[in-house]
C-alpha cells in the first residue's frame, strides 16, 4: 500500500460570498486574525503527514503564491531591525511543505479542479482539502483518516452531524448500516426532506487514484458543474469508501456567520488575547442585555 504523500487544495473559486471583500484578493487570503484562512489547511495537511501539495488556483490569486514563498526583501527588513521572532514566523511560512500551483482555467466544479492535478498525483493515493472548511483537532482530522486509509485502502470521505434542516447544503452519506463506516450512499445536496441521513461530508477526503478516470469521463452535471461527489458514487461502486466521523471543531469559513465565528474561537484559543477578547464580549453582551 502506498503512503499519502501529496493533497490538492481546491482554492479557484471566485468568492462571490464575500464580496466586495474579494473583488481583489483571493477569499483564501482573508485573515483569521493574523493568519490567512489557506494557511490553517496547508498546516492541517503538513501535520498529517503530507509532503508535497498542489493549488488549484484561478485568476486573481497570485497573493496565495507570494504568501507561501520566499520573501525576500520583507526578511531583510526584519532581519535588520532586529525582529528575529517575527522574521521566524515569516521564514516558517515559506518552509512548510513543497507547495506548487496549476490554474483552473474555468471554475467548472469541485470535481474540475481535483481533474485538473492528475498529473501531479499519478498514481498514489492522496488527499484533497477544501479551503473553506477548517478542523481544529489534535491529533489532526486529516491524519485520523490517512490511519484509517491505511488499514485497508480504502479511500476515506470526512463527515459530520448536521441539523437536518441544513442537509440541502452539503454532500450526504448514507452508511451501510448503524455502527459501521462504510458507505452505502453519497448525494450531493439533496432537497429538503430527501437527504437519507444528517453525515455531510465536511471537505477533507483520502482517494484512491482511480478517481481520475471517473472524473475525466463524468459529465457535467448542475450549473454545468463536474461534482466530484457524483465520482465518489461511482468509486463507490467499484471500491467501498469508508466514512471517518469527526468530532472536532469545524467552522465553514465560506460563510459570513462561519467565519466571524471562527475569528471569535481562535481568538479564545490564543493566550495572548483570550482574556481581552473574552472581556470585551461579556461587556458587549450586558450591553445588549440593558
Amino acid at each position: 500500500m502506498k503512503k499519502v504523500r501529496k493533497a490538492i487544495i481546491p482554492a479557484g473559486g471566485l468568492g462571490t460570498r464575500f464580496l466586495p471583500a474579494t473583488k481583489a484578493q483571493p477569499k483564501e487570503m482573508l485573515p483569521l486574525i493574523d493568519k490567512p484562512a489557506i494557511q490553517y489547511i496547508v498546516e492541517e495537511a503538513v501535520a498529517s503527514g503530507i509532503e508535497s501539495i498542489m493549488i488549484v488556483t484561478g485568476r486573481n490569486k497570485r497573493a496565495i503564491e507570494d504568501h507561501f514563498d520566499k520573501s525576500v526583501e520583507l526578511e531583510h527588513s526584519l532581519e535588520t531591525r532586529g525582529s528575529s521572532d517575527t522574521l521566524e514566523l515569516v521564514q516558517r511560512i515559506s518552509r512548510l511543505a513543497d507547495i506548487c500551483y496549476i490554474r483552473q482555467k474555468e471554475p467548472l466544479g469541485l470535481g474540475h479542479a481535483v481533474l485538473s492535478a492528475r498529473t501531479f498525483i499519478g498514481d498514489e493515493p492522496f488527499a484533497v482539502l477544501l479551503g473553506d472548511d477548517i478542523l481544529l483537532s489534535d491529533p489532526p482530522c486529516l491524519g485520523s483518516m490517512i490511519e484509517r486509509y491505511e488499514q485497508d485502502g480504502s479511500s476515506v470521505v470526512a463527515v459530520m452531524e448536521v441539523p437536518w434542516d441544513q442537509t440541502e447544503k452539503y454532500g450526504i452519506v448514507a452508511l451501510e448500516q448503524e455502527g459501521a463506516d462504510r458507505v452505502r450512499d453519497l448525494v450531493e445536496k439533496p432537497p429538503l426532506g430527501e437527504a437519507p441521513s444528517n453525515l455531510a461530508v465536511v471537505g477533507r477526503y483520502v482517494l484512491d487514484p482511480g478517481i481520475f478516470d471517473l472524473l475525466a469521463a463524468a459529465k457535467p452535471g448542475k450549473n454545468g458543474e463536474i461534482q466530484l461527489t457524483d465520482s465518489l458514487q461511482e468509486l463507490n461502486r467499484q471500491v467501498p469508501i469508508a466514512a471517518y466521523c469527526y468530532e472536532g471543531s469545524r467552522y465553514d469559513v465560506g460563510d459570513k456567520l462561519g467565519f466571524v465565528e471562527a475569528t471569535i474561537d481562535l481568538a479564545l484559543r490564543r493566550a495572548d488575547m483570550a482574556d481581552d477578547v473574552r472581556s470585551y464580549l461579556q461587556r458587549r453582551l450586558a450591553q445588549e442585555e440593558c
